[in-house]
C-alpha cells in the first residue's frame, strides 16, 4: 500500500478519567498523571428534545468528541462528510432488545428498534449539526480505529475533501458484558484535511506495516488501550499530544497493522 497522507486540524476525545482533548494531551505527554474514573457523557444539547430522550451513551460520546474536534479546527460540522467507526456500537441497545426478544410477550420498542442499527450515531449527528454529506459506518472488531483512519485516509485521496473521522466504544451490561467485557466509554475525532490549513497541527503519512502495534509506556494506559477498541488510537494521540515527529503503528487486521509517521506543523 502507498503512503496515504492527511494533515490533522481538530481533535477531540472522551475517555476515562480524561474529559476532553487538552486533558488527555497533558496525559499523554506526562504533564499529569492519570487515574482512572468513568466518562462522563454530556447531554446531546445539540439535539431536538424529541431525538435528545431517545438517545443513549454512544449517541452522546460521538456527538461530545465530534463537536470538540470541528470546533478546534474551526471547521463547520455540518458541511464535513464523516466516518464512524465502531467495534460493536451499541451494546447497551443490544441489552435491550435480548431482553425484550426473551421475554414471554416479545415487545419491541421502535425507539430500541431504529437504535440498533450500526449507523444510528451518523444519523444522530446529521440531526444534531444539519450535516448532509455522505457517512459511512464502519466495524472491524479490535482494529476499528485502524479501519476508520484507512477509510478517511483513501476518501481524502479520493475526493480531495476534509472528513470527520469519530471512532468509539462503549460497555456493554451482563451478560454480554462477560464475553466483551469493554470496561468503559471512550471517543476520539479527528478532521483530517487534504492540504494543510492556518488550524493543521499535524501531517500524518499512513502505509501498511507488518511491524507490531506500538503500546503505551505506561501499565495503566496500556491496559485502557488494550482493553477499548477505540483506545488502539491512544500511541498516535501521544504521538500528536508531543508535537514531535515519529512513526507509531497501530492495530488495524490480523497480520497487518498501520504505520503512521507524524510530522508537526509547527
Amino acid at each position: 500500500m502507498r503512503a496515504l497522507a492527511a494533515y490533522v486540524d481538530g481533535i477531540g476525545f472522551l475517555g476515562p478519567g480524561m474529559g476532553d482533548w487538552p486533558a488527555a494531551a497533558r496525559i499523554l505527554t506526562g504533564a499529569a498523571s492519570w487515574e482512572s474514573a468513568p466518562t462522563v457523557l454530556p447531554p446531546p444539547q445539540s439535539l431536538p428534545s424529541t431525538e435528545r430522550r431517545r438517545t443513549g451513551p454512544l449517541v452522546r460520546l460521538t456527538l461530545a468528541v465530534g463537536l470538540e474536534a470541528t470546533t478546534r479546527a474551526g471547521a463547520a460540522p455540518a458541511t464535513l462528510p464523516a466516518i464512524f467507526t465502531s467495534s460493536g456500537g451499541d451494546g447497551e441497545n443490544c441489552h435491550e432488545i435480548c431482553q425484550a426478544l426473551a421475554a414471554p410477550t416479545r415487545q419491541l420498542s421502535p425507539t430500541r428498534f431504529h437504535n440498533s442499527v450500526h449507523n444510528a450515531a451518523a444519523g444522530y449527528w446529521g440531526i444534531a449539526t444539519g450535516a448532509t454529506p455522505p457517512s459511512n459506518a464502519l466495524c472491524a472488531y479490535d482494529g476499528s480505529f485502524g479501519a476508520g483512519l484507512l477509510e478517511a485516509l483513501c476518501q481524502l485521496a479520493a475526493e480531495r475533501t476534509g472528513v470527520l473521522l469519530i471512532a468509539y466504544d462503549a460497555s456493554y451490561p451482563e451478560p454480554l458484558h462477560s464475553v466483551r467485557p469493554i470496561p468503559g466509554a471512550l471517543g476520539v475525532a479527528l478532521v483530517l484535511s487534504p492540504e494543510r490549513t492556518a488550524q493543521s497541527v499535524a501531517k500524518l503519512e499512513a502505509a501498511s506495516s507488518d511491524a507490531s502495534a506500538d503500546r503505551m509506556a505506561d501499565a495503566a494506559l496500556e491496559a485502557l488501550r488494550s482493553s477499548i477498541p477505540a483506545a488502539r488510537s491512544l500511541p498516535l494521540l501521544a504521538q500528536l499530544a508531543r508535537q514531535a515527529s515519529g512513526r507509531v503503528v497501530i492495530d488495524y487486521l490480523d497480520g497487518v497493522r498501520l504505520a503512521v509517521q507524524v510530522t508537526p506543523c509547527h
